[in-house]
C-alpha cells in the first residue's frame, strides 16, 4: 500500500474553533492515521492536544468544550515521510521565539534537510525532533531577529527546498503558505465570519463552508484580526503539482489544485479504454481506490462493472497481524470475493496504480483459485519507475516493480494474461493537461534537485552517526 502524505487544517475566528478542527482532520484522516494534533490560541495562551492513532482515538468532548479552547485553531493528520513514527515527532509542533508562542503544521518534504540541520546545529540550534519539519522553526528563529514574521517566513522559505504546504500559528495570526512549486495542496474557505485553510475541501464540506480558491504556488497568506491578506514570495517559478494526488491521495470528493478529482479519475478510466480496450465478460475494481477509473473505463467501453470484491469497511488499524503461515490473511481479511460472479469469467480489473505488486499477485491469484478463466488488468497511471521524494513513502527503485522489470514480466508475476497502463498523455489529457504537473514518479524527471542523502530515515540515521 502506498502511504499518505499529511493533512493540514486552520480555522480563525471561529467560536468552537478546536471542534471544527477536528471534523476538519476526521474528513482528511485518508491523509494519515499515524498521529493528530490541534492546537488553539485562547487570547493568553496556546493550548495542545496531541497523540498517536486516529482522530476519533485521540480527542475527546473534555479536549474539544473545555481544553482547548479559542477562536483559533490549527490541526494536523500525519503519516511520516521524513522522521519516525513517534509521539515527539507529531504534529503542530510547539515552540517559544523572542517571547512569542508558535505552533507549525507541515505537509510536504525537504530535499535539503540534511545540510541545513547540519548548518543549524553547528551555529547552535538544539533539535527535539527527526522530523523535517523542525528545520522551519530554527530558521524562523534565527530570522525573527531581523524583521517581522512574515518576513522571517519567507527568508526561511527562501533556504527551504522541497515540497511543504505550511501552517502557523502565532500569538493571534495565523499564516498559510504554499512552495514556490505548489506541489503540496492547500485550500482556502469561508464558513460565516471565519476563514478556514485545509489540504483537501473535503474538510470544507463537512463544515459547510464555502470553497473560495486553492492557495497558490509561493503564495503566502496572513490571516490577522479577521483579515486576510496575501503575498507572493517567490517569482518565476515553474509550477509543478503533484500529479499523483489526483491519482490516488485525494478523496475523490475533493477539489484539488482546482480540479474535481472525481471527475478526473473517471476520465483516467475513459481513456484507459481507448488506449487499451479489453475482449472481456465485464470489468472490476479492486474498492476502493480504483473504483472511479472502473466506472469510467465500463461507460467509454460499454463493457458491465461488477463489484466483484467487496471491502470489509470494519477492519481497524490495530488488526492484528497473522503468523508467517498465514501471510496473506491481512490482505483476504480487507476485501472478499462475490464467488458467483467470477467462475468461467474473463474478467478485466481496473485498478488505480500498481507500485510494488505484491497485494495485486495475491489477489489474482485468488480469481484464479475461484475459477477465472482470464484475467486481464488495466491500470489508470503510467508505471510508477521513479522513487518520489516529495512525500510519497516510495523512497527507492527497489520497492517499485516496474522499476525493474518489463510489463510483460509484471504481467507474468502477477498471473495475468494481459496488462496495459494508462500512456502519460492519457494521463494529462484527464487532468487537463498543461504542464503543471510534477511526473517525476513516472518519468524520473525531477523539477527540484534531490541530495544523494535522502530517504525517510535520513535524520535518525544522521543523528546514530553523531553518536
Amino acid at each position: 500500500m502506498i502511504k499518505e502524505y499529511c493533512g493540514l487544517f486552520g480555522i480563525y475566528n471561529h467560536d468552537e474553533a478546536a471542534r471544527m478542527a477536528y471534523f476538519g482532520l476526521y474528513a482528511m484522516q485518508h491523509r494519515g492515521q499515524e498521529s493528530a494534533g490541534i492546537v488553539t490560541w485562547d487570547g493568553t495562551k496556546i493550548r495542545e492536544q496531541r497523540g498517536m492513532g486516529l482522530v476519533p482515538e485521540i480527542f475527546n468532548e473534555r479536549h474539544l468544550g473545555k481544553e482547548l479552547k479559542g477562536r483559533i485553531a490549527v490541526g494536523h493528520v500525519r503519516y511520516s515521510t521524513t522522521g519516525a513514527s513517534l509521539i515527539r515527532n507529531a504534529q503542530p509542533f510547539l515552540v517559544r521565539i523572542r517571547g512569542m508562542q508558535m505552533a507549525i503544521a507541515h505537509n510536504g518534504n525537504l530535499v535539503n534537510t540534511v545540510e541545513l540541520r547540519r548548518e543549524l546545529e553547528a551555529s547552535g540550534s538544539i533539535f527535539q525532533t527527526t522530523m523535517d519539519s523542525e528545520i522551519f522553526v530554527h530558521l524562523f528563529a534565527k530570522y525573527l531577529g531581523e524583521g517581522t514574521l512574515e518576513e522571517a517566513v519567507i527568508k526561511a522559505c527562501e533556504r527551504v527546498r522541497g515540497a511543504y504546504s505550511l501552517l502557523v500559528l502565532a500569538d493571534n495570526k495565523m499564516i498559510a503558505v504554499k512552495d514556490p512549486n505548489g506541489m503540496r495542496p492547500l485550500a482556502l474557505g469561508r464558513t460565516g465570519d471565519a476563514w478556514v485553510i485545509a489540504s483537501e475541501t473535503c474538510a470544507f464540506d463537512l463544515l459547510e463552508a464555502e470553497y473560495l480558491r486553492p492557495i497558490e504556488p509561493g503564495e503566502m497568506v496572513v490571516i490577522e484580526n479577521k483579515c486576510l491578506s496575501s503575498f507572493k514570495i517567490a517569482e518565476n517559478v515553474p509550477t509543478r503539482q503533484c500529479i499523483f494526488e489526483m491519482v490516488y491521495f485525494a478523496r475523490p470528493d475533493s477539489i484539488v489544485f482546482g480540479e474535481d478529482v472525481y471527475q478526473c479519475r473517471k476520465r483516467m478510466g475513459q481513456i484507459l479504454a481507448r488506449e487499451a480496450p479489453a475482449d472481456v465478460d465485464f470489468v472490476m475494481p479492486f474498492p476502493d481506490s480504483g473504483n472511479f477509473a472502473c466506472l469510467g473505463y465500463s461507460q467509454a467501453s460499454g463493457l458491465p462493472m461488477e463489484l466483484a470484491m467487496i471491502r470489509n469497511h470494519y477492519v481497524g488499524r490495530t488488526f492484528i497481524q497473522p503468523s508467517q503461515s498465514m501471510r496473506d490473511f491481512s490482505v483476504r481479511v480487507k476485501i472478499n470475493p462475490v464467488r458467483s460472479l467470477i467462475k468461467n469469467k474473463r474478467i478485466c480489473i481496473v485498478d488505480d496504480s500498481i507500485v510494488r505488486g505484491t497485494t495485486i499477485r495475491t489477489r489474482v491469484k485468488k480469481l484464479r483459485e475461484l475459477g477465472a478463466r482470464e484475467v486481464h488488468m488495466r491500470v489508470a497511471c503510467p508505471p510508477i519507475r521513479s522513487p518520489c521524494f516529495y512525500g510519497i513513502d516510495f523512497s527507492s527503485k527497489g520497492e517499485l516493480i516496474a522499476a525493474n522489470n518489463t510489463i510483460k514480466d509484471i504481467a507474468t508475476f502477477i498471473g495475468l494474461d494481459s496488462l496495459h497502463y494508462l500512456t502519460l498523455d492519457g494521463l494529462l489529457e484527464s487532468v487537463n493537461g498543461g504542464d503543471r504537473w510534477c511526473k517525476a514518479c513516472f518519468d524520473g524527471k525531477y523539477p527540484i534537485p534531490v541530495s544523494p542523502e535522502l530517504d525517510k530515515m535520513c535524520l535518525e540515521n544522521q543523528i546514530a552517526l553523531s553518536w
